[in-house]
């Protein structure tokens, strides 16, 4: 387990929305949850006045948006800083104190108008009661846990990159910031670390020798680790390859594989980025280019922890629109006996 990241700071980078800006994208939140505050966040009509609400983000946004959704960069991460929030209840501490999006509707409209630019909002399942955009706090007993609801820290990712349908975009924003300036969210992009691999690294890098442990909420009727099939880290455009890895559950099953994955972390690890969110600031991951983690913190439990809101996006939904039940939930993707093409180790 790693102790601590090193990382340059993101937060320069970042797009400012003006005040009038903020109230601007809050009065069209506003309208809609007045419209809609009988309905399920699912739903059809609703999210389809969210993607039409996403005009009132400002032309800057949305430019640097479609930019990134279309060319990406080389961080693969966009921030925002400034979107409105509305009121906030306590910081959840349980699943079952996670409140409604009714309870915070500015948050929630805000972030999935921005999601919309990017694609279409979708959850899943297994993870969170399939909750369109779910709370990231930390939850009492669950410290250890790699995973949103632990507090040491989070090894570098590919958000759910065991499914066959990853979300291609992921987006954070911060409703309640860490009070000690710990809990740092970092990233590290391929477009970054590409030029420091070498040619064999690479070419190992593309072949299927690695295999991904699924995340324990994805495997809730086994005790048994379930692992993916061999797959490669690096596909697609040699000179923009996607990325998929978890360097807390990727294990290679070739030495040189091994030694590929050793070297891949070592250089993701050197040129992370990285910014103890606030208040309003979102920031977005293209998650086919980035991994991203989180430095350690200490939690409180007293209403007033660290507080984050996520939510998914697949640039289309036709290719998985047979796995969706209602809502843009994809179905369940193992049960007691594993799903084809998933494997099982003891």
């Amino acid at each position: 387990m790693r102790k601590e990241f090193v990382y340059a700071d993101a937060r320069t980078t970042g797009i400012v929305l003006s005040e009038t800006e903020s109230d601007i994208i809050e009065a069209a939140a506003l309208k809609i949850a007045a419209q809609y505050a009988e309905y399920s966040l699912h739903s059809t009509d609703l999210l389809h006045t969210v993607e039409l609400a996403a005009a009132a983000l400002p032309s800057e946004v949305r430019r640097a948006l479609i930019s990134f959704r279309d060319e990406g960069n080389t961080s693969g991460t966009l921030l925002l800083r400034g979107l409105p929030l509305g009121s906030l209840p306590a910081t959840p501490e349980r699943a079952e104190d996670e409140p409604d999006w009714t309870e915070v509707p500015v948050a929630t409209l805000s972030q999935l108008m921005v999601m919309s630019v990017l694609g279409r909002a979708i959850s899943y399942s297994d993870e969170k009661n399939g909750n369109l955009v779910q709370d990231v706090s930390p939850e009492r007993g669950a410290e250890t846990r790699q995973e949103n609801s632990g507090s040491i820290l989070l090894e570098l990712h590919t958000e759910d990159g065991f499914h066959p349908a990853a979300p291609h975009f992921l987006s954070l924003i911060c409703l309640r910031g860490d009070r000690d300036g710990l809990a740092a969210t970092v990233t590290g992009g391929i477009g970054d670390v590409l030029p420091a691999l070498d040619e064999e690294t690479v070419s190992t890098l593309r072949r299927p020798e690695f295999r991904t442990k699924f995340s324990t909420s994805f495997v809730h009727d086994t005790d048994e680790e379930v692992l993916t099939p061999s797959v490669p880290v690096l596909s697609g455009a040699e000179a923009n390859p996607d990325l998929r890895v978890d360097f807390h559950g990727t294990v290679g099953t070739t030495p040189a594989a091994r030694a590929a994955l050793a070297a891949l972390e070592d250089a993701v690890l050197g040129s992370l980025r990285g910014l103890v969110l606030e208040p309003g600031e979102l920031i977005i991951l293209d998650n086919r280019r980035t991994v991203h983690g989180r430095t350690g913190f200490i939690p409180r439990y007293d209403g007033a922890d660290r507080w984050l809101r996520r939510s998914f996006a697949l640039a289309d939904l036709r290719p998985v629109l047979d796995d969706l039940g209602a809502g843009r939930i994809h179905n369940a993707i193992t049960t007691r006996q594993p799903a084809p093409g998933l494997a099982t180790v003891a």
